[in-house]
Parts: structure tokens; sequence; C-alpha cells
């Protein structure tokens, strides 16, 4: 046998690690604190890297090593020792299976340092689950230099690559010559072989770890075999290395309003927790957009900022240029830091000096939540916010600013008036729950406070002063619940509230003067929720009945009142109210109001019946209807809203699942008389072997909001949606398929968007070609057309053409 030594030599020398996965550009990875944390997770991955995987021992103690052979042949005289027929050395969680191995020992060496060689189906199979191949290794028992014959891998993701030889020449350097890399299937199902879907190939590949770069001779790209894209010298970074400078992905498109573009990210690794990445958008109708993005991790939490900058003029969808040479920018950021346990602070920072900049240029992921307060759909919100947080409490303050970019209902071409949305500042909540019960039931505190500045009042046919308004609330909420032995449940509430609020620049109606009000209310509503579900099997299903019931008195609410319209009725303050929807959700809220500005008083009964079938098999439908009742009319409601009267619209929701695979849904609002749609939402979902898609209807009638004329006279701003959403995907083949989505606006009657496409795809890669029409018209931008190619390839990250 031999020597302690040896044997070490003889299975770490075994383990060559000669693996060199392709992939392209630099690596953009997750930055990393010191206390190694991930710095934007993907959805699902934890914020810890991924820890190694264990080492399988197979019970051997850390020197000890196992070997099988059929016949060991020791040579005292030349220093060998000869391992032979059906080879396989386990050491330190790696096994080395050969037909026979050598070990040399190095001359006029005492400690046994020499040459290890192993030879014939030489295999090695590491902890990871990786397994490498070779026809003849050979490698000092050190692991300092080595060479492979035959060399081929299976990796993680089942990549695999092959060369004719495998050469390490030190720690820092390593080569494979004539090699093939492709993370594609290269078997058939009746086990022949063949031509991968794309692979890389070179006649020389070296790895420096020391500058974290792989370097390509003579590199091509096949595709199912066909040689397309020859590249003589090409370099990326190290995809093993753990962040590294270097060129990322390119994003190609054409679009009739910039011509032909062509942007590319450059990663610059700043330091070990931060890092920059330009991306220049060259158009061949536009002047050039520069991109970036700067990350950074600290020890209590983390910021990134994408900012845009261009000089140019103005243009429209045909990329016609107008006006004059200006800067036009842009700003999306976001930080989070944790203070303590309980305390937490962040920021986030969105503005644009060009409406349309957005739009022109295809920016994407720009209307995102990146705080906790959150704007519209083409709306930029800008905040500061403090949180502290426990098991019993929640306290927040923070002050927001909003930028608009919505073009008009009125007119498309005109953008909203940015002097008309308030700054927030400041905005206080807090919420307090005490662990004991007070009469046997939960009780909740809460207080909030907010102040409201705006330059111009919102909704006006002439520019006139906006509304200032400071108030602040406290309000307290017990509820309790009783079960009846026959499943009767009753939850009485009791929730009271008082208000102080003060508001100025109030119009008098002469002119432009304005005054102010100081005034305080005290709120409150007493009642309960009564509920009595029915169960009963019914062949293969169980079915549910469940009468529901709402009882709520309050006393009449003072409102805001800050003005009065020509006909004397009264003009409240609604600054936080005017987003009401009256569905199934707030059907049996006490107060239906969203905000604190109006608040629902008298006496009201909602009342609703929802019916569940629940088949054993997983099939499920259930239906509710319901409506409000209140003692009398009550004005703070909208005409529309479907809750002015007595009796209110009545609610229907529904939704079913009749067979695996598909599930459809509807919810209506509908009129208390004549039973005439108000609002109507309804769509299915469909998947299958096939594909899978989706259809969406909807409907409604609301008055978003009010005009007032110069003289006070206020007109409510009816408006009226309907349009028709469709998209999916449909396999007409194993590998091929289609693609559509449409948007149909049904009061205008035309097309919002159209999409159609045609993608191949297969376990490797995947191709999309679009065709895309925009009939939207956005500010100064018209329809538009374009054709998008976007190709995925496995493991080498999203996109690389198209957005």
């Amino acid at each position: 046998m031999p020597s302690a030594a040896a044997k070490h030599a003889l299975l770490a020398g075994a383990a060559l690690a000669l693996v060199l996965p392709v992939a392209a550009h630099a690596q953009p990875q997750d930055l990393l604190h010191d206390r190694g944390q991930v710095l934007n997770p993907a959805p699902g991955q934890s914020r810890r890297p991924a820890r190694a995987a264990p080492v399988n021992n197979d019970g051997l103690a850390a020197d000890e090593l196992y070997m099988e052979a059929d016949e060991l042949i020791r040579d005292d005289q030349a220093k060998t020792t000869t391992a032979r027929g059906s080879v396989e050395i386990r050491y330190q969680g790696r096994t080395l299976r050969a037909d026979r191995v050598v070990y040399q020992e190095g001359p006029g060496q005492a400690d046994g340092q020499g040459v290890i060689r192993a030879y014939g189906h030489v295999q090695t199979i590491n902890a990871d689950g990786t397994t490498e191949f070779a026809d003849q290794l050979t490698l000092d028992d050190k692991m300092r230099a080595g060479v492979a014959l035959g060399f081929s891998a299976r990796l993680q993701d089942n990549v695999k690559i092959a060369g004719a030889s495998a050469v390490r020449r030190n720690e820092n350097i390593q080569e494979l010559n004539r090699a093939i890399y492709t993370p594609c299937a290269i078997c058939a199902a009746n086990g022949k072989a063949k031509a991968p879907t794309w692979s890389i190939s070179a006649d020389r590949v070296v790895q420096d770890k020391a500058r974290r770069i792989i370097y390509y001779r003579n590199a091509r790209i096949h595709i199912l075999g066909v040689p397309l894209i020859y590249l003589p010298v090409f370099w990326h970074a190290d995809p093993q290395a753990d962040r590294a400078s270097g060129l990322l992905a390119p994003r190609i498109g054409f679009s009739n309003r910039r011509g032909f573009s062509y942007e590319q990210p450059y990663l610059q690794v700043l330091s070990p927790s931060s890092d920059l990445v330009i991306s220049p958008q060259i158009n061949t109708k536009v002047n050039p957009l520069l991109n970036g993005e700067y990350r950074q991790r600290f020890y209590s939490g983390d910021i990134d900022i994408r900012f845009g900058y261009t000089h140019d003029r103005d243009f429209d969808s045909q990329g016609q240029k107008f006006g004059s040479d200006t800067n036009r920018s842009y700003i999306l950021g976001r930080g989070a830091f944790q203070i303590d346990d309980k305390w937490r602070w962040g920021f986030t920072a969105e503005r644009t000096s060009d409406n349309l900049l957005f739009d022109k240029y295809e920016i994407g992921k720009v209307y995102e939540s990146r705080g906790p307060y959150i704007a519209d759909d083409r709306r930029l919100i800008s905040q500061v916010y403090a949180v502290r947080q426990d098991q019993q409490s929640y306290v927040s303050a923070a002050a927001i600013s909003i930028q608009g970019l919505r073009p008009s209902l009125t007119d498309p071409t005109v953008i909203e008036n940015n002097r008309t949305f308030p700054v927030i500042a400041p905005l206080v909540e807090a919420h307090y729950e005490p662990l004991s019960t007070l009469f046997g039931g939960r009780l909740q505190v809460d207080g909030s406070a907010v102040a409201l500045t705006r330059d111009q009042a919102p909704n006006t046919t002439v520019p006139t002063p906006g509304i200032d308004s400071r108030r602040v609330t406290a309000e307290v909420d017990w509820r309790r619940i009783f079960t009846a032995p026959i499943g009767l449940r009753i939850e009485p509430f009791v929730h009271v509230r008082t208000d102080a609020y003060s508001v100025s620049d109030i119009l008098t109606g002469v002119g432009s003067q304005t005054t102010s009000l100081t005034t305080s209310r005290a709120l409150g509503v007493a009642g309960a929720d009564i509920s009595y579900p029915l169960y009963r099997r019914w062949r293969d299903a169980t079915v549910v009945l469940e009468p529901l019931a709402q009882i709520a008195v309050s006393p009449r609410a003072h409102q805001i009142v800050v003005g009065h319209d020509s006909t004397g009725a009264p003009i409240y303050l609604n600054e936080d109210s005017v987003a009401l929807e009256f569905d199934e959700t707030n059907l049996f809220q006490a107060n239906k109001m969203p905000g604190y500005d109006l608040y629902e008083d008298g006496a009201r009964l909602n009342v609703a019946g929802r019916g569940s079938v629940l088949w054993d098999d997983g099939r499920r439908a259930s239906l509710l209807v319901g409506r409000s009742f209140r003692d009398t009319p009550n004005d703070i409601f909208t005409t529309t809203s479907g809750l002015r009267e007595r009796a209110s619209d009545w609610i229907v929701a529904g939704d079913a699942q009749p067979v695996k695979g598909l599930s459809v849904f509807a919810r209506a609002r509908l009129d208390a008389d004549s039973f005439a749609i108000h609002r109507l939402e309804a769509g299915a979902n469909v998947s299958s072997k096939w594909g899978s898609g989706y259809v969406r209807y909807l409907t409604d009638e609301s008055s978003t909001s009010t005009t007032t004329s110069a003289t006070g006279v206020v007109t409510p701003v009816i408006t009226k949606t309907e349009n028709f959403d469709v998209g999916g995907e449909l396999r007409l083949a194993k590998n091929w398929g289609l693609t559509a989505y449409g948007n149909r606006d049904l009061v205008q009657q035309a097309w919002v968007i159209r999409d159609v496409g045609v993608f191949y795809t297969d376990d490797c890669l995947r191709v999309d070609v679009i065709y895309r029409k925009e009939d939207t018209v956005v500010g100064r931008l018209g329809p538009s057309e374009s054709v998008q190619v976007r190709l995925t390839l496995a493991t080498l990250g999203g996109p690389l053409y198209g957005r």
C-alpha cells in the first residue's frame, strides 16, 4: 500500500477541477455585504447565499481513503503503486473510477510527492453531483498542474462541456483545447446522438482566475449544428467569480419612433458592496439616451438608483423632431434601512423632466412599488418614511410628492396638471392593540394626522388656488364574537372617532378671494355582523348556504363643507374618498368611504346571500348577491356610486372552476330598479398541455371627478370605460406555437394594442418573433408599429434581443 502521503495525493489529485462553463458577458450578481446577504433576491430566493453542498465522506475520517481494485501492485524499485481493474477510490466526498491508476513517487523526495495517472474510462464524481470524464488523466499530487485527454463534464443545470484536452497550468490558469459547450440535450428520445439546439465551440478557452476573465480563440456559435457567428478573439468575466466588471447582454430593437436602437450595458464593480451599470442607448433617428443604475449595500440596508439623460429636441411617433434642444432626464431611486429590530426608514425618488420620456425611449420597469406608499399607474411618487412596528403597535411618518404622467380624459394630447397634486407632509399613522381583552372583545386604538398643500384646485376651467387642509384623527374600535350552538354567529362592534380640521384657501365665490375654517367633529357607529352558515352533503359535493347581514347605526355626521354650488347644494371637502367603488369587498363595511374626509351616517342594513358548492374532485362554484338599505338618502355619495338612495344598487359576484384548467369569474353592480349594468367585470382563464390563455371584459360608468366653473357651478364628469382584453399562447407542435394579445377600447371602437407572434422553444432555447401595433395616443405620441425578436438561451439569463 502507498504511504499516507501517497494516499492523500492519489485522491486529492484525482479531483481535477477543469470545469470551464461558458456564459455570456459580465456577472451582475447581487451584492453581498459583510454578513453575506443578497442585495436584491429574485422571487423566492433567500437573502442568504446558497451554501455549498455537504461533503459525503462515506463514513471516512478526515484523512482516510477508501480504495477498491481487482489488483494492487507495489514496485519499490520503480517507486510506483498501481491499482488495476475496476478501480474506485473515495476521498473527501469525491469518487474516482478508472481502469488503471498509477502513482509515481517523485525521485529523491522524502515526502512522496510525485505524479498520478489514471487510464481508461476515467470518471470523477464530485460532492455537488457534477461529473467529469476523461480517457486519460495526469497531474501532480498537489493539483498544481495536470492534463486530461478526451475530457468532458456534466455540470449543474444539465450543462455539458467537452474538449480534446484539458490543461491546468497552475492554480490560476486552466484551458480547454478544441472545446464545445452546450446546455441542450445531445441525445434524442431513441438514444441516438443529435446536434444540440445551440452550442459554443472554440479552438482554445482559457480561464484566468487571477484576472477573473475567460478568453476565447476562434469562437463559433452554432444553431442546430450550423455555425452562425464567428469571433476570432472574445473574452468575458469568469462566471465562477463572485462579481466582475464587463459587458452585459445587449438590447436590440426597432421602432418607428427611434429607428434602430442598440443598448449596450456595462457593469463596473466599484467595491465588494457596490456597482454601477452604464447603459447607453444608440438610436438612428434620435439622439442617444444614457441610462445608468447604481447599487450599494450597507450594513443596515441598501440603495438602488436608476437614472437617464439625453439632450435632444422633442419628437413624435414617427421620429420627426420639433421644438428646441433641451436636457431631458429621469431618476427612479429607492433606499431602505433597518435602524434596529423595530425601526426602519427609507425613501423613493421618482421624477422625470419629460412627461413622455419613458414612452419615447421604451424604458421598462418604471411604475413599480419601491416603497410603502404606492402611486397609481403612470404616476411617479417620491417619499421619505420611517416605521416602527412590534407585536402590539405600529407607527409611521412620511412625506410624499406625486408627479402625474396620465393623458387628460378629454384631450389625450394633454398631460395632467401636476400643480393640482398636493404635497403630503407629514402623514402620520399609528395603531395599537392591547393583549388583554375589554368586555371579552378585541380593542384597537388608531390615530392619524395629515397635511396637504396644493398650488391649484383640480377640475376647474380656470386656474384657482387649491385648498390646503390639515387633519388630526383618533379612533377606537371594539369587536366581540358570539357563536351559538346552532352555528349562528353574531359579532357586535362599536367604533368611535374624533377629527380636527384646519382648512385654508377656500374659494368664496367672488373672484379668487379665499377664506379659512377650523372645525372638529365626533363620529361613531355601532352595530353587529350576523351570519348563519348552513352545510349539507349532496352526492359528491359539499353545499354551503350562508345568509349575511350587518346592522349599523350612526348619528348624523358633521361633514366638512367648503362651499356651495349655484343650486345651493353643499360642496364637501373630499381629498381621500374620491375613488369609491361599491362592490362585494366593501358591502359589509360600516363606513364605506375609503378615506377620512367623508363619513357614512344614519341607520343602514347591509344584506347578502352567499352560496358555495365544493366538489370532492376539486371543482368549485360560489355566488354572492347583496345590497344595502338606509333610512334616508345620503348626498355624500355621488349619483353614480349606487349608494346615494335609500336602496342601493345590487351587488353580484361569482366565480367557478367547472373543470380542471378552466376558471371563470364575474362581478357586477346592477341598477336598483331596472337591473341595468352600471359596472361589470368578467373573465376566464384556461390552461392545458396545448397552452394557456385568458379573456377579460370591463364596463364601468362612474363619476370620477367634478368640474367647477368660475361662477361656482359644479358639474359631474361622468366617464364610461369599456374594454376587452385577450391573450394567450397556443402550442401547435412540440416546439412551435403562437402567441397573441389584444386590448380593445369598445367606447372608441379601436384597438389600443395588438400583438401576434410565433415562437420556437425547446429545453435550452426560445425564439419569439412578435409584431406589435399600438393605436394609443399618449401626449404627442401617435400610433406605432414594431417587430421584435427575442432570443433566450438557457443558462445565459434573460432575453438577449428585444424587451
